[in-house]
């Protein structure tokens, strides 16, 4: 979601009132609707982080049966009156009292007008009447302020604001409530060898989603988490004596139906992958990668495809990693996901490839050859992603502008704009793979908890829909 500072456009002047030009009774007033928005910067900027003000669980529990806003909200409103209108610029804040006389909720507009009562020529001090009321006419806040007027003309153009974009991540929030509401899935983790493996073990164990079995040399994990003060008391550990043996005991497991779910460890993932290719787990199923990216101010998940596996993807190959990314989509809660194959080019040419297949994979998608979701293509990222930049273009499609699923010419491309995405929109990329006979979690040790426990979550789910005959 993106907040917009406010304040007058550009062009605008600030102008004040000096002492000499102000008589009792001048009066002034600022306008304000106040958002979560607000009440979220607030918090952030003053530290208050009161759960009357950011929990709607504990708000319902007050007085006032849900979320207020912080009352120096209020109060900043009625200072911005006084630094900007009535004296306006060159003020000088002495005194200030208040009375909080109502709660201010989301979406309620304040309006604070301050009032001059008394003017002192010693000093240019000037005493003025405060009072901020909603849009019932209702007093919510009263009070005084003593300033010190100018005593010189100013008048400046209003300085730009600079747009403010709070990051929220609510979408991993809905995809861990709907991975935790089910029985912990079987998992295990190959080589957890350091204490960032046995971290995220234990937090995805904590939060109900996985039954962790540890594979690798007992008496190493045992020291690693003793030294790192992490609890795996009563769990279960395949003793391994290095990460290909680990590896070769989790395929094992897996196929012998013991599990449902493999996580990284310490090794590295090209010799998990290479030792799921080499296994009974694989199956007839194209191998992918896919993130799951949360994009701040982005309305859905976006599911990002290949990064990581597939290097230069034919046409078979696309199909399959589109047919896994709508597997795995609709197992995260997306009924009939939308599938946008990306290109440079919107127009179909000869010579640029991408275009062509993505052609190809929708028309596949019409005849049934890919199922459970809707696929179109080529489109241009910003096409897919935004409903201006595909009306702009002119372009009639239930996917552009609405993509839930994005497909990447090659893993290169994919892996670029993972990377763009989450270097410089802040988006979390959790990521699983897929077209095993289980799902593959692949860790990072730059991650966040919130990242790695969304990649748990999402796996988890597409291990449950494993139970359930799979789509094409």
């Amino acid at each position: 979601m993106t907040a917009t500072g406010r304040g007058p456009s550009n062009g605008a002047v600030i102008e004040n009132r000096t002492f000499a030009e102000m008589e009792v009774g001048d009066t002034a007033s600022i306008t304000h609707t106040v958002t979560q928005q607000d009440i979220e910067l607030f918090a952030f900027v003053s530290g208050d982080v009161n759960p009357a003000h950011l929990d709607p669980a504990y708000a319902s529990t007050t007085l006032f049966r849900h979320i207020i806003a912080h009352g120096m909200i209020s109060a900043g409103l009625i200072s911005a009156v006084l630094g900007t209108k009535l004296p306006g610029p060159g003020t000088i804040y002495i005194a200030q009292s208040l009375s909080f006389r109502r709660p201010v909720s989301v979406g309620d507009t304040i309006t604070a007008t301050v009032t001059v009562t008394e003017k002192r020529e010693i000093k240019q001090d000037v005493v003025l009447d405060c009072r901020c009321v909603n849009q019932r006419g209702q007093e919510v806040v009263t009070g005084r302020a003593d300033v010190r007027a100018p005593v010189e003309k100013v008048r400046r153009p209003v300085a730009e604001l600079p747009e403010v974009r709070v990051a929220r991540h609510e979408r991993y929030k809905e995809l861990l409530a709907r991975a935790a509401d089910g029985v912990p899935v079987r998992t295990a983790v190959v080589y957890p060898c350091s204490a960032a493996a046995l971290r995220a073990m234990t937090q995805a164990r904590a939060a109900a989603l996985i039954e962790p079995i540890l594979i690798g040399p007992a008496t190493v994990i045992e020291q690693v988490a003793c030294e790192s003060e992490i609890d795996i008391s009563g769990l279960r550990i395949v003793d391994s004596a290095n990460p290909r043996s680990a590896a070769e005991q989790a395929m094992a497991l897996a196929v012998a139906g013991e599990l449902e779910m493999l996580v990284q460890g310490s090794l590295g993932s090209d010799d998990l992958l290479a030792a799921v290719a080499a296994s009974a787990l694989r199956t007839a199923r194209r191998l992918s990668h896919v993130y799951l990216l949360d994009v701040p101010g982005h309305p859905r998940l976006l599911l990002l495809t290949d990064a990581m596996v597939t290097v230069s993807p034919d046409l078979e190959a696309k199909r399959g990693i589109i047919q896994n990314a709508i597997d795995l989509a609709r197992a995260a809660g997306i009924e009939t996901p939308r599938v946008a194959v990306l290109s440079a080019s919107e127009t179909i040419d000869t010579k640029l490839a991408s275009t062509t297949d993505a052609a190809v994979l929708s028309k596949m998608a019409d005849r049934g050859q890919i199922t459970g979701g809707l696929v179109d293509g080529p489109l241009t990222f910003d096409q897919a992603v935004s409903p201006q930049a595909a009306a702009g273009e002119g372009i009639a499609s239930e996917v552009a502008g609405r993509a839930d699923i994005l497909v990447a010419p090659d893993l290169e491309t994919g892996n670029l704009l993972a990377g763009q995405l989450t270097s410089l929109a802040g988006a979390d990329a959790a990521g699983v793979v897929l077209g095993a006979r289980v799902p593959i979690v692949l860790t990072s040790s730059g991650e966040g908890e919130r990242v790695r426990l969304a990649s748990f979550a999402v796996a988890v789910l597409q291990a449950r829909a494993r139970r359930k005959p799979a789509s094409g």
